[in-house]
């Protein structure tokens, strides 16, 4: 049997181990490849996933129109009145022998018909809209009578029907309800014709206003108890001779204001709040020279007033206090519908946004608080006689002289521009234009508010603050560490640091919020006497250890002196909170809060920027330090040992050598900490007041936008315009990260080259 050298099995025992290597190194080098493109994968489908969602904020809206049909019962003329329910699947109309005319949207196949309860011989001579929620309509007679109807729908679930899809749907059944009674209720006693009307009614009261053919105008109020008033009900009436002209009434769903237009463009505004009396209020004009008024409509809510006029113009007015604390009516912004005179302008039910109807037969949606038109089309040569808009804004009902027409509104996120989003915009009850965040409201007449700005800036601001904190202490830190301390305390120091990175941020809020506010509040003097001492302390402190003789400071080893420091820093802070009381009774009259507020004019939030600057600076020093310490350790001690032998003292070694050299590293370290402190959420949900305010005083807190997805995601309607704007502030977020890491990349590796030959 032949024998194998030793050698040769060594030799073969070598080069297996070198393949299995090898094949490791590979395995290594492969898994870490796919490891990155796995990551960067995840990031672009984290990227196209969020602007998957935002897009439909920008689709444009569309309008689709269903094949038309004759006028249910089309001898009686054209309509005094229309209406549509909130599934598109019942319509109404009045007609001018007092038919209110339910009938099916799909094919104008009539429902139901019930006539009004008119006197015999009078005739209708004005109809006038409550607030599309209320769907009141109040009919003028020519002797001076007015009646009040309700159009309501009940929905009947145990006579369910099958739609042209397939699907059950339970059946629409109109009804009328009688807030005033059957009878029609005098408006004028002398029985004069009315010729303009305004009403409003809820559950707790009711009010109408008409002006006669004689130029008077009278009023008369009830109360009502659910809803309906009682058969001996007491009626305040009041009235005022008018001696213009008046083509437009409107009253506003509060019954408070009154308005009153002509065509030639001027306006005149009432105080009818004390329901005994019409007080006289503001004059203007809402023309400019030149037009003529055409149509005159409230925006949703009734705050707003929506002028059309000759020459095509729009434009919103509402009322802002002046210098005197009095409301006054101002033109607040303008739109175009376009060449021809506005003829029909009907506002949405539930949103700020409006429809005109131009001469021409153009049709054109708006909506006014993102101040932009959202549609424009041409529906006809000829414009329409009525218009009516669904309660859920996915319809339009047109009558034309020809018939009725159905069209499909697809519409569902107006409220989005560029200026709503990120400009100034002057909202209604607001003195001026403004940066607002407010999502939601207690109101159905809200107005949303989504501008972004206050967030990104909240955002900034708490990250501006926590990296002041956290940026001289971590690199400080790291410095000292890295080069001055020595090796057995660093290795106590350095992991000690870096476990603080581990505490869940969840719980450094809750000590914010609960412990470190209220404990800054009440020794608010102390902390900033604090700031003032404890630097103060430490250089005392090292001039006076300098100034110890040889043989006491050689006692210490070479590297250790920093725990010196410790009793040091804990003495300072002791003598700062004692001291503080004092001195808010001595310097600040007791109450340093007031000071601030009246002597600077800088109000005072329990959690504010302060409070926040700590808690995360706290939570971001871990990070910043780590990165900073690795980087300065890791230049070669020959450079260190080479310029100490030129002659350099260990200070000038450190800022021209080994901090040039660890510069990439530090800046990278800046940056990570940057990018944590941007996208932190805890801290700043739970140690701020998550008040959406653009102030960079450091006593008030701010909402920042990973808080404000935290807070009101789970609140969000999914797909609503909250919910897809709650996605486009993460979109922003994410930009923001990835924008501050690739410039920290960019600025890291020309760092690198630049100083790569030292």
């Amino acid at each position: 049997m032949k024998k194998i050298p030793v050698s040769s099995c060594h030799g073969l025992a070598a080069g297996r181990r070198q393949r299995w290597r090898n094949l490791r190194d590979r395995l290594a080098r492969h898994g870490i490849a796919l490891g990155g493109l796995g990551v960067l994968m995840a990031i672009v489908l984290i990227f196209f996933y969020l602007a998957w969602v935002i897009y439909p904020l920008f689709v444009p809206a569309s309008i689709e129109r269903s094949d038309g049909y004759i006028r249910p019962m089309a001898a009686l003329g054209p309509s005094l009145a229309l209406a549509i329910e909130e599934q598109n699947r019942i319509g109404m109309r009045l007609t001018r022998d007092g038919s209110m005319v339910f009938f099916r949207v799909s094919d104008g196949r009539v429902v139901r018909r019930e006539r009004l309860p008119l006197p015999k011989g009078r005739r209708i001579v004005a109809v006038a809209e409550s607030d599309p929620a209320t769907r009141v309509l109040a009919v003028g007679l020519d002797d001076g009578h007015v009646i009040i109807v309700r159009h309501d729908y009940r929905a009947d679930y145990s006579a369910r029907r099958k739609d042209a899809n397939g699907r059950m749907l339970a059946v629409i059944r109109p009804q009328l309800v009688w807030p005033a009674g059957r009878r029609p209720l005098l408006l004028d006693e002398r029985g004069a014709r009315i010729t303009q009307l305004a009403v409003q009614a809820d559950d707790e009261g009711l009010s109408v206003v008409g002006l006669t053919a004689d130029g008077r105008l009278v009023m008369v109020s009830a109360e009502l108890d659910e809803g309906v008033m009682e058969e001996d009900a007491e009626l305040t009436r009041a009235n005022l001779k008018m001696r213009v002209p008046v083509d437009f009434m409107l009253l506003d769903k509060e019954r408070r204001f009154l308005y009153l237009a002509s065509r030639d463009g001027r306006l005149w505004q009432f105080d009818v709040s004390d329901r005994e009396a019409i007080e006289p209020g503001q004059r203007l004009r809402l023309t400019g020279s030149g037009e003529r008024l055409t149509a005159l409509r409230f925006l949703a809510g009734d705050v707003s007033l929506m002028a059309g006029t000759s020459h095509g113009r729009v434009t919103q007015w509402f009322n802002v206090r002046d210098k005197g604390n009095r409301e006054r009516l101002r033109r607040i912004r303008e739109f175009r519908a376009g060449e021809g005179a506005v003829l029909y302008l009907q506002a949405e039910p539930a949103r700020k946004g409006f429809v005109t109807v131009t001469g021409d037969g153009r049709l054109t949606m708006f909506h006014a608080t993102a101040q932009r038109q959202v549609l424009q089309r041409r529906i006809a040569v000829r414009p329409p006689l009525r218009l009516a808009i669904s309660p859920r804004h996915n319809g339009l009902l047109i009558e034309d002289a020809r018939g009725m027409r159905f069209w499909r509104v697809d519409n569902e996120h107006p409220e989005v521009s560029w200026s709503s989003i990120w400009g100034k915009v002057w909202y209604e009850g607001y003195q001026k234009p403004a940066y607002v965040w407010q999502s939601s409201s207690a109101s159905n007449d809200f107005e949303p508010k989504f501008s972004l700005t206050p967030l990104v800036f909240g955002t900034l601001k708490a990250a501006f603050y926590a990296m002041l904190f956290a940026i001289p202490l971590a690199i400080m830190g790291a410095i000292y560490t890295a080069y001055f301390m020595s090796p057995k305390m660093r290795r106590l120091v350095k992991p000690t640091i870096e476990i603080m990175e581990a505490l869940p941020t969840v719980i450094l809020g809750f000590l914010a919020g609960l412990w470190l506010a209220p404990a800054i509040e009440r020794n608010l003097p102390g902390v900033f006497a604090l700031l003032l001492l404890l630097p103060l302390a430490v250089l005392v402190f090292g001039w006076f250890w300098h100034r110890l003789p040889s043989h006491i400071r050689h006692r210490v080893p070479d590297g250790w002196q920093a725990a010196l420091v410790i009793p040091v820093i804990a003495i300072t802070v002791w003598a700062a909170i004692g001291v503080s009381q004092p001195l808010e009774n001595a310097l600040f009259d007791g109450d340093m809060r007031h000071w601030l507020k009246d002597a600077l004019g800088l109000d005072f939030d329990q959690r504010n920027a302060m409070v926040v600057g700590f808690a995360m600076g706290f939570a971001v020093i871990p990070t910043i330090f780590s990165i900073a310490e690795d980087a300065i350790f890791s230049v070669p001690k020959s450079l260190s040992f080479g310029s100490l032998a030129l002659g350099a003292t260990p200070w000038q070694t450190l800022t021209r050598v080994v901090l040039l050299t660890a510069s990439p590293g530090i800046f990278s370290a800046v940056m990570m900490g940057l990018g944590r402190a941007v996208g932190e959420t805890m801290i700043v949900l739970m140690a701020t007041g998550n008040t959406p305010v653009m102030d960079m005083n450091i006593f008030e807190g701010m909402r920042t936008l990973s808080a404000n997805i935290a807070v009101e995601m789970p609140e969000s309607e999914v797909a609503s315009t909250h919910f897809r704007v709650l996605f486009l502030a993460a979109f922003v977020l994410f930009v923001f990260t990835f924008l501050f890491n690739t410039l920290a990349e960019i600025v890291r590796q020309r760092l690198r080259r630049k100083y790569s030959a030292l």
